[in-house]
């Protein structure tokens, strides 16, 4: 019997995972990773891991499983949250989650379960696993979820092809509907329970609170730029691809840039790092005609600017830039060489729909060109690109 450790989160994807593993056969052993215990960032007065590990435990032992607690607290808050208050400091828009699969999950979790003398990891992840023949050696293919509301596969967008050979993901052809059918039948105690909103394994967290408890407060000025303003007359997203040299896409991915001249002054804010591009909640300013929306922040002024409305056109931009150190290839024997141009399907957050976009990789990075332009590009983001279901790479926006 193959020895598979499931990281039980205390949820009913993960519970259910567990289940169906055991019933094909598995020696499966359940694991719940505490990854969060610093009263020094105190997240929300009540303490979730708590209920969620008794939940974890509770299920292996319906299962019959046996269950092992670790504490992982240490590295997540080193390379996660550390991370987190980093990236908002210089103005970017970190994704926990996404780090929190490479760097804990299937990194410091998975040599845990190496150690058991495991030869799988599971999680509940609604995403898929398939195995293709290259040049005769197997290549592993991270595929979207079957359940296309639920799809998580954006977050495993930075997974190695080492990583995904001991990687099982048991609930990845099921809706969740189904998941939670089976979680009744089966008499799970996490069967109705609601799925986990927030940052990965710390739970409910209001993102300014958490930030101000280790970034300092600064007063500094909102400004709306109108959508009028000259900075918009020669927008670069209607420039021709054809033959495009690496100064033309260099122009369409650039982001608009603005000056406190450009607009006025409409109030104020307690700091400019607690707020990123896209965001309408929480500048807390009223009296015009259409909401307001954050479109950059200056971090050396600690100046926000602002646009009137979400067709306002400093939200959108046609493309963006990912370093050539920030681009990582799930199908690595599909790498881009510099001078290769390809046809993809990206997105840029989690839950969007995906959107045609060229990669056009060239000697400095990769630039990815939509279609149509995208709202809300920020930088510290993940861009992630398919082909059909299959997750090909990924890149942190530059």
């Amino acid at each position: 019997m193959k020895r598979v450790v499931v990281g039980m989160s205390g949820g009913v994807d993960s519970s259910v995972a567990a289940y169906l593993l055991k019933e094909q056969g598995y020696d499966v052993i359940g694991m719940f990773m505490k990854n969060w215990h610093d009263d020094s960032v105190t997240i929300s007065k009540e303490c979730p891991w708590l209920e969620d590990s008794n939940d974890a435990m509770i299920v292996a032992q319906k299962l019959g499983i046996p269950f092992h607690a670790i504490d992982l607290s240490k590295e997540y808050k080193e390379r996660i949250v550390d991370y987190m208050f980093d990236e908002y400091q210089k103005g970017r828009t970190p994704n926990p989650d996404v780090l929190c699969n490479r760097e804990i999950k299937f990194d410091i979790f998975l040599k845990a379960a190496m150690r058991l003398k495991a030869d799988f990891i599971a999680t509940g992840h609604y995403c898929r696993k398939s195995i293709v023949e290259v040049n005769g050696k197997s290549t592993y293919q991270l595929l979207a979820g079957r359940d296309t509301n639920k799809d998580q596969s954006y977050f495993l967008c930075q997974l190695t092809q080492d990583q995904l050979s001991k990687a099982l993901f048991p609930i990845g052809e099921l809706q969740k509907s189904e998941v939670r059918k089976i979680a009744k039948e089966q008499e799970l105690v996490t069967a109705d329970k609601k799925d986990s909103q927030g940052l990965c394994f710390i739970g409910k967290v209001r993102l300014p609170e958490f930030l101000q408890q280790k970034l300092e407060p600064k007063k500094g000025k909102v400004v709306e730029i109108p959508a009028d303003a000259p900075t918009f007359e020669n927008n670069p997203a209607q420039m021709s691809l054809n033959g495009a040299t690496s100064e033309t896409l260099r122009k369409i991915t650039a982001a608009f840039t603005y000056t406190s001249q450009d607009g006025r002054l409409v109030g104020e804010h307690s700091g400019a790092h607690y707020y990123t591009i896209g965001q309408r909640k929480g500048l807390n300013i009223g009296g015009t005609p259409k909401p307001l929306f954050i479109i950059e922040t200056d971090m050396r002024e600690n100046i926000i600017y602002t646009g009137q409305g979400e067709d306002h056109p400093g939200l959108y931009r046609k493309g963006l830039f990912i370093q050539n150190e920030d681009i990582h290839w799930v199908r690595e024997d599909l790498a881009l060489s510099a001078g290769d141009t390809i046809n993809y399907m990206v997105r840029i957050r989690y839950r969007q729909d995906l959107e045609h976009a060229t990669l056009f990789m060239r000697e400095e990075g990769l630039y990815i060109i939509f279609e149509h332009p995208q709202k809300a590009i920020a930088p510290g983001q993940f861009a992630v690109w398919y082909k059909e279901d299959e997750l090909i790479g990924s890149g942190v926006i530059s």
